[in-house]
């Protein structure tokens, strides 16, 4: 018997009131991830990846339709109930600037989530903290600097071990990337995959460089408008995409503009050009 996912998505759908109504920012979507799995959610900017992101961690409650985190259906948990899985799941958001609190030290910032969820005493949980800061390849003189004392890259690295400080289950990285210059990615990529190895974490990556996709992820679901249109092994739907979308997103990210972050907002016109060919 093949062994139930850590991650069960069913019909979700998550919406935002405006002022002509409810805006249904995705809809319907349903996939799974395995224990241990890579699976990358990719799209153009407003296609809905990021707020699917935030829905799995509970930053955003869904309108209907499942989450099942390891056999718990965490879409309409109070927060009550839903705080002991909290851990279970964690993000390292986009912002290496914005997501830090600048008054904290790093060593304070890695050991805040085991301080709010009781783990440890102050003691361990700065030994904790000290463990993971050296893990991400920072040096131990990065314990008591603050934010503002690293750069873009580092402070993101402080991201991915304060995301780990409660040995998470899965880590939704939510274009953790995105803001970072070539070799600064390349570096977070190679640590992340080191760290999958070492623990069997599994990782849901937002993304919309196919570059990133390709070196992070062994499954790709590929979302516009809200809605998936194409999911399949990462290998094949990069090497022959079935959606003139999917193409399009591929030629993007051969797109020199596209390297630094850049999100390709061209794709609307590009696909219909295409679908007009096909």
């Amino acid at each position: 018997m093949a062994e139930p996912p850590l991650l069960d998505v069913e019909d979700l759908v998550v919406e935002y009131p405006t002022a002509q109504g409810p805006f249904r920012a995705v809809d319907r979507v349903s996939f799974q991830l395995p224990r241990g799995g890579s699976l990358a959610v990719v799209g153009e900017s407003g296609c809905g990846k990021s707020t699917l992101a935030r829905a799995l961690v509970r930053l955003l409650r869904p309108v209907s339709g499942r989450i099942v985190l390891d056999g718990t259906d965490i879409a309409t948990l109070s927060e009550r109930r839903l705080r002991p899985l909290r851990r279970r799941v964690q993000m390292v958001f986009q912002d290496p600037y914005g997501s830090l609190d600048p008054h904290l030290t790093a060593q304070q910032i890695v050991a805040e989530p085991l301080r709010l969820s009781g783990i440890g005493d102050r003691a361990g949980r700065a030994r904790r903290a000290a463990e993971l800061i050296d893990r991400v390849g920072l040096p131990s003189s990065a314990l008591h600097r603050r934010p503002p004392e690293f750069s873009g890259g580092q402070r993101q690295r402080i991201g991915i071990a304060r995301a780990l400080a409660s040995r998470p289950d899965l880590l939704v990285c939510d274009e953790a990337t995105s803001a970072l210059d070539v070799s600064v990615q390349a570096q977070v990529l190679d640590l992340l995959r080191e760290l999958q190895a070492e623990t069997g974490i599994a990782y849901l990556v937002i993304a919309h460089n196919l570059a990133v996709v390709r070196e992070i992820s062994t499954e790709v679901v590929v979302m516009r408008a809200g809605r998936i249109v194409e999911t399949g092994p990462t290998a094949a739907v990069l090497a022959s995409p079935a959606e003139p979308y999917t193409r399009a997103l591929r030629r993007a990210a051969l797109d020199p503009t596209t390297i630094r972050g850049v999100k390709p907002r061209h794709l609307l016109t590009t696909t219909a050009r295409e679908g007009t060919r096909s």
